[in-house]
């Protein structure tokens, strides 16, 4: 049976010692799963665990998610926004098409978990909100991971309270739980041997990416290659079986969405962005594109190397403009650490695999 003990000892035996909201969070989802409480009249329905960024929430959700003994499903919150966009486009015409396709997305599924909740404009928000209602008719449980408490979802005042039903649905039928933690646990891990982001753009730069590129790609192509990503154009510079090196201009500097890098990170372990200049980032679309490409590279533990002008910290330190930014610095932090394992390095370490298997 899972139980808190059990949670427990999963963390430990990664070495981490659960602090007090974490263990508050523990004996919520393991409440949640047991048994007895998978009753449809059961006092809640739902967990949803929120706080600044690395507070430890994803940690323990994922570690309950992975030892739950059910029909489960784990995803991204962008990754669920574009099925949903996909089925949606499908749907014959009716009076409840949202309704219609939240249940046939619930089908089969007794434990959901969203990773990154968020909802920072109005199609989401009425998505989301018919979503939630159908999953809570039907009993699904729910584990949400989220940067916002409740009534700071959809935030802009011209539109939120149009989302205050859902709020208020969140508030009824999930235990909510502020990880209000001091430390960001993703700071201060060790560095990884093998640098991870570089700079200034100069020579030397240029051929530590092309060395990093060669570790991992023997065959792999150094021309410029035209690609595609979701149907709209991308020019990289190389790319290999498990590699792709882009320049930022291309990556996000160009009108691009989150769809754009689920594809990206669906076809290759890891990417190179190259050629990061300061003056980009000052631009809100431009910082709000690399938010999405850290979260969705992150969530898909895929590797990234990265070249600025500076180091990509202190360009990004101070700015303004985009949502969840301080998620990305933490994760970016991680992401240069021994402790981030990631699908490139992890596939140097076994047998090769089919373009199927990754």
């Amino acid at each position: 049976m899972l139980d808190e003990a059990l949670i427990e000892n999963s963390l430990a035996a990664r070495g981490i010692v659960a602090d007090a909201r974490q263990r508050e969070a523990m004996a919520a989802l393991a409440e949640l799963l047991r048994p007895a409480a998978r009753d449809f009249h059961s006092r809640y329905q739902g967990v949803y665990c929120h706080g600044l960024p690395g507070r430890g929430k994803s940690l323990v959700v994922d570690t309950v998610f992975e030892l739950a003994d059910c029909r489960k499903r784990r995803l991204h919150f962008h990754e669920f926004l574009r099925e949903m966009n996909r089925r949606l486009v499908n749907e014959p015409r009716g009076d409840d098409r949202l309704g219609s396709v939240s249940k046939q997305w619930l089908d089969g599924i007794e434990l959901l978990c969203f990773d990154e909740f968020h909802v920072h404009d109005i199609a989401d928000a009425f998505l989301m909100g018919r979503f939630l209602d159908t999953a809570i008719a039907l009993g699904t449980r729910i584990m949400l991971t989220s940067n916002y408490a409740p009534e700071h979802l959809l935030s802009d005042p011209e539109f939120h309270e149009r989302f205050l039903p859902t709020i208020g649905q969140i508030r009824q039928h999930f235990r909510v739980i502020h990880f209000d933690g001091a430390r960001d646990y993703r700071f201060g891990g060790q560095a990884h041997p093998s640098p991870r982001f570089f700079s200034p753009l100069d020579a030397a730069t240029g051929d530590a990416l092309r060395d990093v590129f060669l570790r991992y790609e023997s065959s792999g192509a150094l021309d410029a290659t035209k690609l595609s990503a979701a149907g709209r154009p991308l020019i990289a510079r190389a790319v290999g079986a498990a590699l792709l090196w882009a320049d930022f201009e291309a990556l996000c500097v160009a009108s691009r969405s989150h769809l754009d890098y689920l594809d990206l990170a669906e076809r290759w372990r890891g990417l190179i962005v190259d050629n990061v200049r300061t003056e980009w980032l000052t631009k809100a679309h431009t910082l709000q594109r690399l938010v999405w490409l850290v979260d969705i590279l992150y969530d898909r533990k895929r590797a990234l190397f990265i070249a600025s002008d500076q180091p990509i910290h202190a360009a990004l330190g101070g700015l303004e403009g985009a949502h969840d930014l301080s998620r990305t610095l933490s994760r970016l932090a991680e992401m240069q650490s021994r402790g981030y394992r990631n699908a490139l390095d992890d596939a140097m370490d076994r047998p090769a695999q089919t373009a199927d298997e990754r």
